[in-house]
């Protein structure tokens, strides 16, 4: 594994603070028209590369859900001449990191390679994105993967609570629809041969890239891993949704001494004006942190649980609030009702000035952990990109951050809480419920 947190991460960072994140990111556009943002850095002869193509599992077929995932999964399967072995050999041979995974809304992949390999390192990229081979052997080996994943995930609590919390969340919509042992056995090679076809084009590609290489070596680059494909794809237009069944509250029978609670409500979107105060709100109430006010009213005063938090989630078809905990079966239901007080709390009376001003200092000293190695860099990079920001955004998040007042924090808890009642899933056996 190659290690990325080092001095040329250092030197990235340093750069960025002295400056300012925007300054650091160049837009290279190829004769195709794939545009990556770059941050070039020489300190450490590393290269990351991270990439996004507009579609995934939201675009699988109702009955052949996790298509796009088991895609995913076979990408460096085998590609071009080179069939399973020979291509993970290839990749070993000059320790090259090659993964994809898909998302609701994303094909994702990650490239890490040392620069002295980048030429083999975008070539094996290359055939992974145009050529996959998608053999009878590694599909069944992918898809044996998937199913053990699905069993064990089946006496999860945590995977459990959550699959049904979307599925009563979205139901008839792509985002509520897991796959499941029967949907992956019923996905064949000409299914994932259409999803490639349909998925991987140029339209909304994003790229980030990080590390040891300049704009005109990453160029013509580009043309050959992205040159390729087809301007535009085939994507079935997918509607966005509000959360459905708030105010339900479902019991998923598992003989397990904790019950594990999920619960959430329609949220705010990332482009939204109020996201930002929204995501200071969030932070208030249940951001992970020991000054949460989850943390502080189940744990700290009650000790019902380990930890509880809650988070802000913005797909490009919906925008959520959720949250979970999980607490011994007896103390399920008091462990909820301190929530939905703690909530209905805020959305009263808002923040408090000290709250909210320890809420700003955290999420803006903390930002520049986000950037403190090349993976996480490039991690960022398409993230900003992905939610439809310019590079500017590197600069202005902290400072929109910092202009949130305690009158607006007011106003947005009040959008975001009062006039909703949580979705809760609890998979256990929760004693009263």
């Amino acid at each position: 594994m190659l290690v990325l947190m080092s001095a040329s991460s250092s030197s990235v960072l340093d750069t960025i603070e002295q400056k300012s994140r925007a300054a650091s990111v160049q837009c290279v556009t190829a004769d195709c028209g794939a545009q990556a943002w770059l941050v070039e850095d020489y300190a450490v002869p590393i290269v990351a590369l991270d990439v996004a193509l507009t579609g995934g599992s939201s675009q699988d077929a109702a009955d052949k859900t996790g298509t796009a995932v088991l895609l995913a999964g076979l990408l460096d399967e085998g590609a071009g001449d080179l069939d399973a072995e020979a291509f993970q050999q290839a990749l070993d041979d000059k320790a090259i990191e090659l993964s994809f995974s898909a998302q609701h809304d994303y094909i994702d992949g990650r490239l890490r390679t040392l620069s002295k390999n980048v030429g083999a390192a975008f070539d094996l990229l290359r055939l992974a994105v145009n050529t996959p081979r998608l053999d009878p052997a590694a599909v069944e080996r992918v898809r044996g993967q998937i199913q053990a994943t699905i069993r064990r995930e089946a006496n999860d609590p945590n995977s459990v609570a959550a699959k049904a919390w979307n599925a009563v969340a979205f139901p008839n919509h792509p985002y509520g629809r897991p796959h499941t042992l029967e949907t992956v056995a019923a996905i064949t090679r000409a299914d994932l041969v259409q999803s490639h076809r349909r998925l991987f084009n140029r339209k909304a590609l994003k790229i980030a890239v990080v590390g040891a290489i300049s704009a005109d070596r990453l160029r013509p680059l580009l043309d050959a891993v992205f040159g390729g494909l087809p301007g535009d794809g085939d994507l079935s237009p997918i509607p966005y949704s509000t959360v459905h069944g708030l105010g339900e509250r479902k019991v998923l029978d598992l003989d397990i001494p904790q019950a594990t609670i999920r619960f959430g409500l329609t949220g705010i979107a990332r482009r939204d004006p109020d996201f930002v105060p929204a995501y200071v709100v969030n932070h208030i109430l249940g951001g992970g942190v020991f000054s949460a006010r989850l943390f502080k009213e189940v744990r700290e005063k009650r000790g019902l649980a380990y930890s509880v938090h809650s988070g802000l989630a913005s797909g490009d078809h919906a925008a959520i609030f959720t949250g979970s905990t999980s607490t011994k079966n007896e103390r399920a239901l008091e462990s909820l009702q301190v929530i939905e007080a703690e909530i209905a709390k805020l959305a009263a009376e808002g923040p408090t000035e000290d709250e909210l001003e320890k809420a700003k200092k955290y999420l803006m000293g903390s930002y520049a952990l986000q950037f403190d190695s090349s993976s996480k860099i490039a991690s960022q990079l398409i993230v900003i990109q992905r939610d439809g920001y310019d590079p500017s955004f590197l600069d202005e998040r902290n400072r929109r951050i910092a202009a949130v007042s305690v009158d607006e924090a007011k106003r947005v808890a009040k959008r975001l809480f009062a006039d909703q009642k949580l979705l809760v899933t609890i998979a256990g056996r929760p004693v009263g419920a």
